[in-house]
């Protein structure tokens, strides 16, 4: 319960604990923030870390010259395409057991939602899922675990990195220490998490509609 709370508490004041970050640990706050989206792209068990808002605090604080905006994407670059890669193959290593449900840390809910993403987008879905919470997390894995092959998952794997990371980054530099958005940080990464949201909300709202004609179909047939 302890570990929730912190992490709420980190993800809503992103602005101090990064700045508290930044202040102790200097240029080891490179290395903070590529573990923290190494961890959150790489293992299906750490969806929660934060990530298109971490990407945008960071960018905020590099356009205060806090941090080097081009190492900070540079490195964070790096971390997103290599914590997917990880991701990829311990999917490849685990393969159709991970929907059996009987291993116990992977979610079977968000394995399914990210399954029916992926039968959707095809490959696409690698990019796409960049943007999306959870099923950012879970896309390289179930990519991995299907027959997408290593030399396709790649090439998705590395435009989405570099889209994903330089987006968020370039918007907290530029907008981050706007005075509206530094006076209302929590809002304003309450609208980012919502706003990653909405895909996923509406592929829901669509798929129970589509379910709900075929079974007014069904019934009409009958």
């Amino acid at each position: 319960m302890e570990i929730i709370t912190f992490l709420i508490d980190f993800i809503l004041h992103l602005d101090e604990h990064l700045s508290a970050i930044i202040s102790q640990y200097g240029t080891w706050t490179y290395a903070i923030l590529f573990l923290i989206v190494f961890m959150e792209t790489g293992f299906v068990v750490t969806p929660f870390l934060p990530g298109d808002s971490l990407l945008f605090a960071a960018g905020s604080f590099a356009a205060l010259g806090a941090l080097n905006h081009w190492w900070i994407i540079g490195l964070l670059i790096i971390a997103a395409i290599i914590g997917d890669t990880v991701n990829y193959w311990i999917g490849s290593y685990i393969g159709d057991r991970a929907f059996s449900g009987n291993i116990r840390w992977l979610k079977q809910e968000y394995l399914q939602k990210t399954q029916q993403f992926y039968e959707k987008h095809g490959g696409k879905t690698i990019i796409l899922a960049r943007f999306v919470p959870i099923i950012r997390t879970f896309a390289p894995f179930v990519a991995g675990v299907g027959t997408m092959s290593y030399g396709k998952f790649i090439s998705y794997n590395v435009i989405g990195g570099i889209v994903w990371v330089t987006s968020f980054t370039f918007l907290g530099y530029y907008f981050g220490n706007l005075p509206f958005v530094k006076d209302n940080f929590e809002l304003v990464i309450f609208a980012i998490i919502a706003i990653s949201f909405i895909p996923p909300v509406m592929e829901f709202f669509k798929a129970r509609k589509e379910i709900k004609a075929e079974r007014a179909e069904t019934e009409g047939e009958a």
